[in-house]
């Protein structure tokens, strides 16, 4: 190949190679530059999201002092209050256990909560945080961001109810089957699992029960892929049993 020809293959190959560079430093910049939404505390704008948050500013008021476990979460678990409502009687009934789950909640706005007042006045033996499903819906966050918003909460947690025994819950899998989004969550649950110190802060991922062997999620458990049936909170129950009855006796 002579010097011209040398020549114009680079010329050629830079013109290839320079606008998906260019494209990738963008995208990488403007995520560098964007704030972290799932940090920052955020109320819930809509009629229905709000009336759900005052139900469970309320019971918070309404329930001072001593109580053995409190649930946060999203509509996973505010679910307890229907699908999973006679196993949370089961497991849940003899014992103070409140439930401050908000359907479509996501990391930012059970900070709001915090902020609010969810939390004043409260002490849990446990508290049980299963949050950042909805932080994962298409590019709304991004891994890492999802981590810190999480982290944020149990940083809240332990600044304000210092004597409660926290357990973070593995983000659950969710649709049909394989999936970006599902690998997402994943990773989240990699890091999150490095919160747990083995005394104040736990950690429990019981997500590989929720799936079959090709890797899909049976309507018997999830009907829609994302919410449990009666039979995905039992199974979620007797997955927290030896981890709650641990953190209780302490």
């Amino acid at each position: 190949m002579n010097s011209f020809a040398r020549l114009f293959s680079a010329v050629a190959l830079a013109a290839l190679v320079l606008p998906s560079l260019q494209a990738q430093t963008t995208a990488g910049a403007d995520a560098a530059a964007r704030p972290n939404s799932a940090i920052i505390p955020a109320p819930r704008p809509d009629e229905r999201a709000k009336a759900r948050t005052d139900v469970v500013l309320q019971r918070a008021k309404a329930n001072p002092g001593p109580c053995d476990i409190v649930f946060i979460g999203d509509s996973i678990t505010q679910g307890w209050e229907n699908a999973g409502k006679n196993v949370w009687q089961k497991h849940y009934g003899g014992r103070k256990c409140l439930n401050f789950g908000v359907g479509g909640d996501r990391t930012q706005h059970v900070l709001w909560r915090f902020e609010n007042g969810q939390l004043d006045g409260l002490k849990p033996k446990a508290a049980v945080l299963m949050i950042g499903t909805n932080n994962s819906n298409r590019d709304d966050n991004t891994e890492a961001e999802i981590l810190q918003g999480v982290q944020a909460i149990v940083k809240q947690i332990r600044e304000r109810l210092p004597e409660t025994k926290v357990l973070v819950l593995g983000i659950f899998p969710r649709g049909q089957t394989f999936s970006a989004q599902r690998g997402k969550i994943l990773q989240v649950n990699q890091a999150l699992a490095r919160l747990a110190d083995g005394n104040m802060v736990h950690y429990l991922d019981f997500g590989s029960q929720l799936i079959e062997s090709d890797g899909s999620i049976a309507k018997s458990v999830m009907p829609d892929f994302l919410h449990l049936s009666e039979s995905g909170y039992e199974m979620w129950a007797q997955a927290m049993d030896g981890k709650l009855k641990e953190l209780l006796e302490r």
